[in-house]
């Protein structure tokens, strides 16, 4: 007897319990040899007590078994709530999204029907880690944190994920002309790994031109690989441009644990209604399957789906005068597709999956010399007409004879000091640098007295950032943005 994989299934909110329904229907009658556990999370867990939206008894069945299959999810409004899907990826370490975007015209409506791509988003830093502040009553900061492992990890698995594919060609999308320092990270590390990969052709794209090129041109691509803000945003956007995102599935890999989901929302507005197209949950129970060495089963659910999509029975979301033979509801066209178990489609390309998991290697670490060279401080300050004179005057007459003096004041990122009078709105937040006046390097107890005498000379301070040096380099970014 097959060995059976146990999975943790968890129903989801708004349509997620009538589009699980059918992909577990569809599971069993293709012979899928899971063994499923429910669990309850969402909106109910919420409205519990649990802030994360996943009671204790659920956190168990989601650590004992490998695999989650997860119906889309309703975060409640308002404070006190954290995205379930976040969680489960950080707690997990499921460190990398990946997000097929195929075009099935002409039976999906696509104006790009050579649309054949991956979408290898990184899953647990960038703004995502939600580390934000409110630091006065006008500004709030968010972290953008990224890593040299985090960054590494999942580039080297965009690879290894072409390769295993028989993918050509991988694109790096970031913004560093911009953020520097963050997305300059992730591209040098981009470039440090494709070396490691002559076989497969790399190159890098800043994410506004490369966004508007997939809309425009989504032939060109075969591998991305992005940050974790960006990836989310292309992702959508590959979704509809292919036809619609409704159809799309989504793999979390980690290594111990994998999730698979939807990319698609709860749609509570259509729930109970019996409308709704199980075809995104059931492409990601398909990638589920294939990551768990099923591909034959995998094969025969997908080419099944796929000779659906050719009959032309179609739910209300696809549904389209002239491409569709006829509108069908959630249960019809789950039993279209079992119907249709062991055959292949004719027009569209048959299903083929490689059995090969791709898995990479725990990032080394990196070992560079670092010496402290200033400190940037934040400062609440809303006096004397917000005049950035007055407020480098104050500093300096709090900072006596240190050898810490102010050589750059920044507002909303517009540098302000050395320079003239600026002409851009100016807020409460200030961030103001302090370093060596002869150009060294400094120490923790050297900044501490520095904000120290800040604080006694009455400046509200509300935040610092200690300015370093790595093998010489500078680790900050040099000024206002640009």
């Amino acid at each position: 007897m097959t060995a059976r994989h146990r999975i943790t299934v968890a129903h989801g909110d708004g349509i997620g319990p009538e589009i699980m329904t059918a992909v577990l229907r569809i599971l069993e009658a293709a012979g899928a040899p899971l063994e499923p556990e429910e669990v309850v999370v969402g909106r109910a867990a919420y409205e519990a007590g649990h802030p994360t939206g996943i009671p204790p008894e659920a956190w168990e069945a989601i650590r004992r078994n490998p695999v989650l299959l997860k119906a889309p999810i309703t975060t409640p409004q308002g404070g006190g709530y954290r995205s379930l899907n976040v969680t489960i990826r950080t707690t997990l370490g499921l460190f990398a999204n990946v997000r097929p975007t195929v075009a099935y015209s002409p039976f999906v409506h696509s104006l790009h029907p050579g649309m054949d791509l991956v979408i290898v988003r990184e899953n647990e830093e960038d703004l995502y880690a939600g580390i934000e502040h409110r630091p006065t009553p006008e500004v709030v900061k968010a972290v953008k944190l990224v890593s040299r492992p985090g960054s590494e990890r999942i580039v080297r698995y965009a690879f290894e994920h072409a390769r295993a594919h028989g993918r050509r060609t991988v694109t790096c999308m970031t913004k560093d002309n911009i953020m520097k320092q963050a997305d300059g990270l992730f591209h040098r590390v981009f470039d440090e790994v494709s070396a490691e990969y002559p076989d497969v052709r790399a190159e890098h794209q800043i994410i506004d031109i490369g966004a508007a090129r997939l809309a425009a041109q989504p032939e060109r691509f075969d591998v991305i690989v992005t940050l974790n803000l960006y990836g989310d945003i292309l992702s959508d956007i590959a979704g509809q441009v292919a036809g619609s995102v409704g159809i799309s599935g989504s793999a979390n890999i980690g290594a111990t644990h994998a999730m698979f989901e939807a990319v698609h929302g709860s749609a509570p507005d259509i729930a109970g209604r019996g409308v709704a197209n199980p075809s995104g949950l059931l492409n990601a129970a398909v990638q589920m399957l294939v990551h768990l060495g099923e591909a034959p089963t995998a094969e025969r659910i997908a080419n099944a789906w796929l000779a659906t999509l050719e009959s032309g029975l179609h739910t209300a979301d696809l549904h389209r005068e002239g491409l569709s033979e006829r509108e069908v509801t959630t249960e019809e066209f789950t039993d279209a597709v079992i119907a249709r178990l062991g055959t292949e489609p004719e027009r569209l390309r048959p299903a083929r999956f490689e059995t090969r998991r791709v898995a990479v290697p725990a990032p080394a670490s990196v070992a560079e010399a670092a010496e402290t060279v200033g400190v940037d401080v934040g400062l609440r300050w809303d006096e004397a007409g917000r005049d950035p004179a007055v407020l480098v005057a104050a500093i300096a007459a709090a900072l006596g004879d240190r050898r810490l003096r102010t050589t750059l004041v920044t507002n909303r990122g517009v540098q302000v000091h050395p320079g003239t009078a600026p002409t851009a709105l100016l807020t409460d937040h200030w961030r103001c640098r302090l370093q060596p006046a002869d150009g060294g390097t400094t120490t923790a107890a050297e900044i501490l007295d520095a904000v120290g005498a800040l604080v006694a000379a009455g400046l509200a301070v509300v935040g610092t950032d200690h300015l370093h040096r790595f093998d010489g380099v500078e680790g900050f970014s040099s000024g206002a943005t640009g």
